[in-house]
């Protein structure tokens, strides 16, 4: 997006927040990672600053019938919730919240995007899984992976927000913020 960064990870317990929406589960917990980094910063500083600094946090989670999905705990979730998306469709629910550390504004969003998907081979979803990068996102969900994407179907929404943070929303929010 052009944007000059620092990544900083929040480090939280995401399982000890619960909400039964997905629109406030990403909510509450890109509040609690803006919450434990703004600890770690010397937020006096950025008051001083003569430019403002954002902070930014997100959070994303894959609903299935119904059902929020994180991170699968092992191989065997991510086969099961992979071979669930076969033929059908699921949805993430994504969230961006915006910090102004000079000035306090606090200001964030959420993002629902539909996939649909064709039938997906069980060797391409052991592939998948023997290469690991799906057990370290949302509901196993890669779908800009070069072997799942010929499965998928439709995307009604943006690519960027399935990805992890929707473009749209946040550069609404950093000018807000500014």
């Amino acid at each position: 997006m052009g944007y000059e960064f620092t990544l900083m990870s929040a480090d939280i317990d995401e399982k000890g927040i619960r909400k039964e929406k997905p629109e406030e589960l990403v909510m509450a917990l890109a509040e609690a990672k803006a919450d434990a980094i703004l600890q770690r910063l010397p937020v006096g500083d950025y008051v001083k600053e003569a430019e403002p600094t954002l902070l930014i946090t997100s959070d994303q989670v894959v609903v299935y019938e119904g059902v929020i999905r994180e991170k699968p705990a092992n191989e065997e979730e991510a086969h099961q919730f992979i071979k669930g998306y076969s033929g059908g469709h699921a949805a993430t629910v994504g969230s961006v919240l915006v910090t102004n550390l000079k000035t306090g504004f606090r200001k964030g969003e959420w993002d629902r995007v539909e996939i649909h998907f064709h039938e997906i081979p069980d060797e391409v979803i052991e592939k998948l899984i023997e290469e690991g990068n799906v057990l370290h996102v949302a509901g196993g969900l890669l779908i800009e992976h070069p072997l799942i994407k010929p499965y998928i179907k439709q995307v009604v929404g943006t690519i960027d927000s399935v990805m992890g943070l929707p473009k749209a929303p946040t550069e609404k929010l950093i000018k807000e913020a500014v």
